[in-house]
């Protein structure tokens, strides 16, 4: 950990040469609190500051409340009180006039950069997450009891007037038996992983009478082998989602829901459609389904002018009702006997046992993003109806809202004149709105992982993981490289420079392009070069690279034909290529389950 403190010294040293402020005292100050208050220190008490920063510049004026565990100097606080005097008058409190862009990036960069280093927290926190993912599960049913039908009824007449059209077309597919599923590569609740999952082992009734196990899971139907030997599974014994806590910080790890391999496959079938339809629609330009920069490119607009607002929403995937679901796809009976035959109906969490769902469904189902998203993008509409005293009735009263209204699951942007309005239903349909993370009233802005200000970016450098101590450990080797390129490219060069000491010292560090496949340094200088390729006109540098060990996944008879016969998705394309693309994926599949520093000729650019 003392390398990373020595790294926020010399990010420090940087953007203290930047705003020409004299950063020695703080210095003293981050060597101190870390002694006495260990690594927390940045992983937890920075980012208030940086969350109390972000907040004055919405309001427009600094105060002490904005800034607990730092003692304040009037207004501002007395740490990094160099570049707080360039954002605030420090007697008011108010936001100077024109303040410095390079010091609101440099007081965010410098409390915000270990926020999201990915660790385990301890077992208390854990506990503490699985009993807030029932708590709002509880929060769910009783909203679900308390709501207003006539609400719940208005929600289903905008869904229709938005969506008829895309899942008109999508309920045709499925009553057709037109969908296309798929395998993901992430954890099961039946444990099964690569290739055997492709051997189905269960299926439910309840997927049976929408998608049945002849259709799209035995490519010979019934005729199959292996047909009469599947678990056919009643609701009562239908696998439960398996909730599990895997690293994100230590403040709180990150939880997710493991589905049956089955319900799984159906998801990403349904999902499919759904994204396919949406994308041929006037709704790709209001709903995000692949790229998150044209939220980003509105953000950055709403920042220059305030027109924009920029919406965040806690635990939202938790807190979205099946209610509301059931309501947004009641018009597609097909369609919606699928999302709610693909749905588990029950959640094994640590420490509570087996739950039943209120909620539609939490991070792992391959439909909790899209739904989501309509679910949110109608709520929105309902709020500016309300707002500007509208009722939506056709499709083209929606589209002149393009370019105004943007969503990318829980990343919102909306008019800023209809904040109000948005927010208050929002939470009239449960939702809980992070007012911390949410902008409107000041020129700060934030979106899908971008932060602007004043049509400025502001965005970070961020630590991802700790750094690493020897060549084993692979992911922190790589995502070190990102950090040292992304700092460079930053100008923080006194923090690469560090890095590059670092990790020569493990690896060799060459300079080398971005689009070398080695592990090295960017440099606006040019790239090293020890030979020519033998094969190609290439340069190349003798370098670290990452060797993946495939898994081993045999599989034969009628998995292996429906593997051969399935198709799956490449994300990047939003197109779809054969399975075998691999020629021995018959036999190695899946994440590999290993990883090594392998030292060998690259070429450098």
């Amino acid at each position: 950990m003392k390398s990373l403190v020595t790294l926020f010294h010399k990010v420090l040293t940087d953007v203290g040469i930047f705003c020409s402020t004299n950063t020695s005292r703080d210095i003293v100050t981050v060597t101190t609190r870390f002694e006495n208050e260990g690594f927390e220190f940045f992983t937890r008490v920075l980012p208030r500051l940086g969350a109390g920063l972000e907040r004055a510049l919405d309001l427009g004026e600094a105060s002490p409340d904005l800034f607990p565990g730092f003692r304040c100097r009037q207004k501002t606080p007395v740490f990094l009180g160099g570049f707080f005097d360039l954002i605030f008058d420090r007697t008011s409190g108010a936001l100077l006039d024109d303040p410095s862009v390079e010091a609101i990036r440099s007081v965010r960069q410098l409390t915000l950069m270990f926020k999201k280093v990915e660790l385990e927290c301890g077992a208390e926190r854990t506990q503490k997450a699985f009993d807030s993912f029932v708590q709002s599960n509880t929060d769910v049913g009783n909203w679900e009891t308390a709501i207003e039908p006539e609400l719940v009824e208005e929600f289903r007449r905008v869904a229709d007037v938005v969506f008829s059209v895309v899942l008109s077309k999508v309920n045709l597919r499925v009553r057709d038996f037109d969908l296309t599923p798929a395998h993901g590569s992430g954890a099961t609740a039946d444990r099964l992983i690569a290739n055997a999952k492709y051997t189905m082992p269960t299926w439910t009734d309840r997927l049976e009478a929408v998608a049945p196990y002849w259709r799209y899971a035995a490519f010979r139907g019934y005729a199959s082998e292996d047909y009469s030997r599947i678990d056919m599974r009643s609701p009562e014994r239908e696998l439960p989602v398996k909730v599990v806590a895997v690293p994100k910080t230590l403040e709180t790890p990150r939880i997710i829901a493991e589905e049956p391999t089955c319900m799984q496959f159906v998801q990403q079938g349904a999902f499919r459609a759904i994204r396919d339809s949406i994308d041929q629609s006037y709704l790709v330009d209001l709903i995000g389904t692949g790229s998150q920069e044209p939220n980003q490119l509105l953000a950055l607009a709403g920042s220059r002018d305030g027109s924009r607002a920029t919406l965040d929403l806690s635990e939202a995937s938790d807190r979205v009702s099946n209610l509301l679901v059931q309501a947004l796809f009641e018009s597609y009976p097909d369609l919606s006997d699928l999302v709610q035959a693909s749905r588990s109906l029950r959640a094994d969490v640590p420490g509570h046992g087996v739950i039943r769902l209120r909620r539609f469904a939490s991070m792992g189902s391959a439909l909790t993003f899209p739904v989501e998203t309509m679910v949110f993008l109608t709520i929105v509409l309902m709020g500016i109806q309300d707002a500007w005293n509208l009722r939506f009735t056709r499709q083209s009263q929606i589209e002149w809202l393009v370019g105004w209204v943007r969503l990318y699951g829980d990343d919102i942007i909306v008019p800023t004149e209809v904040v109000p309005s948005v927010v208050k239903y929002l939470e009239l349909f449960g939702l809980l709105v992070n007012h911390n993370k949410s902008f409107w009233s000041g020129n700060f802005r934030e979106s899908c992982g971008m932060e602007y200000y004043r049509g400025e970016d502001v965005t970070i450098s961020r630590v991802r993981r700790v750094l690493p101590s020897s060549r084993k450990d692979v992911d922190e080797l790589v995502s070190a490289t990102e950090l040292r390129n992304h700092l460079y490219k930053r100008g923080l060069w006194n923090a690469a420079g560090f890095l590059d000491d670092y990790l020569s010292k493990i690896i060799p560090w060459p300079a080398v392009a971005e689009t070398s496949t080695a592990l090295g340094k960017f440099s606006f200088l040019g790239f090293d070069s020890d030979r020519d390729s033998p094969s190609l006109h290439r340069p190349q540098v003798k370098a670290a690279g990452v060797k993946y060990r495939k898994r081993k996944s045999v599989i034969s008879g009628d998995a292996a034909l429906m593997k051969c016969l399935a198709y799956r998705e490449v994300v990047e394309l939003h197109d779809y290529e054969p399975a075998h693309a691999d020629a021995d994926h018959l036999s190695f599949a899946g994440r590999p389950d290993a990883s090594s520093i392998n030292i060998r000729w690259h070429n450098s650019i």
